[in-house]
């Protein structure tokens, strides 16, 4: 009892681990998936902020560019701008105040015209209105201009501006570039990838819309973003046990708390650093620490949508995934199993202390109770159990106490003295039991031979049955040859014979004469050669006739041979057998009827060895089909009429014979009962054809089936047999 006591707090702590596990996984989860949809909405909000103010300065620059119209705002463009001897466009040194100001940088080259000037001055009004009112979240607001023109209100590089070399270009930059339309057919606004300001050492990201007028792109309106803070927080702010990851769908990696970037190394490529690993970025972290994020950014692509908790099993680990609307970054939450598992097994651990402590306490109070209570007890009853197992039924046991042992006892006692009333009854029994068995023996077998006599007379019946059903197909084909061959013999002109003899009795003295010389005589030995020709041609034909009839009456008595073994033991009766010429018995015994009917025979039979089977057999099922066949094409007009018979090897060491009509064909809820025993379609058919030639189908160890697309479409009827080889012929030709 310990041991199974100890087996149930084994299991007890290890579904409570389990259940504990579930439990702490769930809630893991579910709060992974909520921290981690909390955190994307807050750190996509300056992203959405971004979008947000480009709506309001195209709005703003649009109106600007249509308040301005036509007109030449020369006087206040030179008196904003000034053109240095480096060649360039810059803010007028005189008053320039970067701090407050918006920069302007023109290079050298510009085309400097009134719908330059005009687009200049809008955009720079637009900067110094909403530039200041956006620094407070944004380091810098600017807008490019198609021609290269910057214009940007950046109070950290207030001097920037002025300082910058005059081949400075940005015609090659990501910002500039992804506005054309070429390259952004959408017009959309896009985010650059993260870059890295040296001096500074800030990493930012930029994001750029461009504006089309009336279709025409005149600018393209950027924000830079800070992101130092961004992957500050990401790395620092996580969930105990798990840590955040921030990168783009390209593979471009933003944050990662084991792979910081170095100042001036570059950017990290999850995907180009596997694919080359020699770049100077690839080598940032160690082989295995590349590894899992790029198994990791494959599984967040591969993700279905919508999706955000994801399973990475091959690292033990869950994900849960936040895109960041704007950029389209997405920010992951990697939380290792073992997170949720530690303190599942702290909280099972506990369980198991308590557990063990409990069964220590109730194997020693177990252990008192069975030394006092229960061992001599049962000492007593296995005692009294020996004397009862011997035939003594007078058993001494305590039947005073008032526990469940003293009820025991008494219930012994009384089960003793039952047990010996029984057995006297028992005894009295068993002295009738034998002449009671030898009445119902009697009966038994009265039974037995009535049953087998009955089965005897069923059998009889089928048989009967089978016999006539198959003699009467036959029976037709030999009533039909012996027509053909008594017509035959009334066409041989034995009268003309006649006739020609008693006129050659007239004529023997001048027989010659007669012969040669008279013009009735000349005509006798013609008529004589002639009417020999004929009765040569009748003899054969009615030669054939008579050995189909004889062919037929065989095949009655094979029918009846066959049908006999149904009522005793089965013997095979097997030979070698050309089945074509079998097929070709099968339709000489059908062909007057088929005759009868205009029903043209098609023969596609294959050259195939002689097999071993039973020939009467297969013949009776061919003559049934042939027959059923005929039938089926009484509705179809007689030049459509056609019977297929077909011979070929199946595979796999079976033969098929096929039986095909144009016929009625077989509804198809008909086809499961077409073979049951007196099932028939025909008014005056009585269905043990089939049934039989199902049956003796199995016997030869193969099988019958049909197949039909329905009423007016024809049946087909195929027996397989097993193609079971000449082995004598074959070692004969060998």
């Amino acid at each position: 009892m310990g041991v199974r006591i100890a087996v149930i707090i084994v299991l007890t702590t290890v579904f409570s681990y389990l259940h504990i596990y579930n439990s702490f996984r769930t809630e893991a989860l579910v709060q992974l998936e909520r921290s981690v949809t909390e955190r994307g909405q807050r750190e996509q909000a300056i992203f959405i902020q971004a979008e947000d103010n480009h709506v309001v300065l195209k709005k703003a620059l649009e109106r600007r560019l249509r308040a301005l119209g036509q007109e030449d705002p020369t006087a206040r463009f030179d008196s904003l701008f000034a053109k240095l001897p480096d060649g360039t466009i810059r803010n007028n040194p005189q008053g320039f105040d970067g701090m407050t100001m918006p920069g302007v940088f023109v290079p050298r080259g510009v085309t400097v015209d009134a719908d330059f000037r005009r687009r200049l001055v809008a955009a720079y009004d637009v900067i110094a209105q909403y530039g200041p009112a956006f620094h407070v979240r944004f380091t810098n607001t600017g807008v490019m201009l198609q021609e290269g023109v910057l214009v940007g209100y950046w109070p950290e590089g207030a001097t920037w501006f002025q300082d910058v070399e005059a081949a400075f270009s940005l015609l090659e930059m990501e910002y500039f570039t992804g506005a054309q339309p070429a390259q952004n057919p959408r017009r959309a606004s896009f985010w650059t990838g993260v870059f890295e300001d040296a001096p500074s050492q800030t990493w930012m990201v930029t994001v750029a819309t461009p504006l089309d007028v009336e279709g025409r792109h005149v600018a393209t309106l950027s924000h830079d973003v800070l992101l130092n803070e961004l992957m500050s927080r990401t790395l620092g702010n996580h969930i105990p046990g798990a840590h955040n990851i921030l990168f783009r769908d390209d593979g471009q990696l933003i944050a990662h708390p084991d792979m910081r970037m170095k100042s001036g190394a570059g950017v990290y490529d999850i995907v180009k650093a596997t694919e080359q690993p020699e770049d100077a970025s690839a080598q940032v972290g160690t082989p295995e620490q590349r590894a899992h994020l790029r198994a990791i950014f494959e599984r967040v692509k591969a993700r279905a949508p919508g999706q955000v908790v994801l399973e990475l099993p091959e690292y033990d680990e869950d994900l849960a995934v936040q895109r960041l609307e704007g950029p389209g970054w997405n920010f992951v939450t990697v939380m290792p199993e073992r997170v949720v598992s530690s303190a599942a097994f702290q909280a099972a651990r506990y369980v198991l202390v308590f557990g063990v402590v409990s069964l220590l306490l109730e194997l020693a109070i177990m252990y008192w109770v069975l030394r006092k209570q229960i061992a001599r007890p049962l000492l007593s009853f296995t005692q009294a159990t020996t004397r009862l197992a011997g035939g003594d039924f007078h058993v001494e046991l305590e039947t005073s106490r008032g526990d469940e042992l003293g009820l025991l006892a008494r219930s012994f006692k009384g089960m003793a003295g039952e047990l010996q009333r029984r057995e006297e009854a028992l005894r009295h029994a068993n002295e009738g039991l034998e002449q009671r068995v030898e009445e119902r023996t009697r009966q038994l077998k009265d039974t037995h031979r009535q049953l087998v006599e009955t089965a005897r007379q069923v059998g009889r019946a089928e048989i009967a049955t089978n016999v006539l059903h198959n003699v009467g197909n036959v029976l037709n084909s030999v009533n039909t040859s012996a027509l053909l061959a008594r017509e035959r013999l009334g066409r041989l002109k034995l009268e003309s014979l006649q006739r020609t003899m008693d006129l050659l009795e007239e004529r023997q003295a001048d027989l010659v004469t007669f012969l040669f010389q008279d013009e009735r005589g000349r005509g006798v030995l013609p008529f004589l050669r002639k009417l020999g020709k004929h009765m040569l041609n009748e003899r054969k034909e009615i030669d054939t006739l008579l050995g189909d009839v004889n062919r037929h009456t065989e095949h009655i008595g094979a029918i009846v041979k066959l049908q006999q073994r149904y009522a005793r033991t089965p013997q095979q009766m097997v030979e070698p057998v050309e089945l074509a010429e079998l097929l070709e018995d099968a339709v000489r015994i059908n062909q007057a009827a088929l005759g009868r009917h205009s029903v043209e025979v098609v023969r596609e039979l294959e050259p195939l060895p002689p097999v071993v089977t039973e020939r009467h057999k297969v013949l009776m099922i061919l003559v049934n089909l042939i027959s059923n066949a005929k039938y089926a094409m009484d509705a179809v007009p007689e030049a459509q009429r056609r019977l297929t018979v077909k011979l070929e090897f199946a595979g796999t060491n079976r033969i098929r014979l096929a039986v095909r009509d144009n016929g009625v064909g077989i509804e198809p809820e008909m086809l499961t009962r077409i073979f049951q025993h007196g099932f028939t379609t025909r008014h005056e058919g009585h269905g043990f054809g089939l049934h039989s030639c199902a049956l003796a189908a199995q016997e030869l160890g193969g099988s019958l089936s049909v197949h039909s697309a329905g009423a007016g479409q024809g049946a087909t009827f195929t027996l397989e047999l097993p193609a079971i080889p000449d082995l004598q012929a074959e070692r004969a030709s060998a």
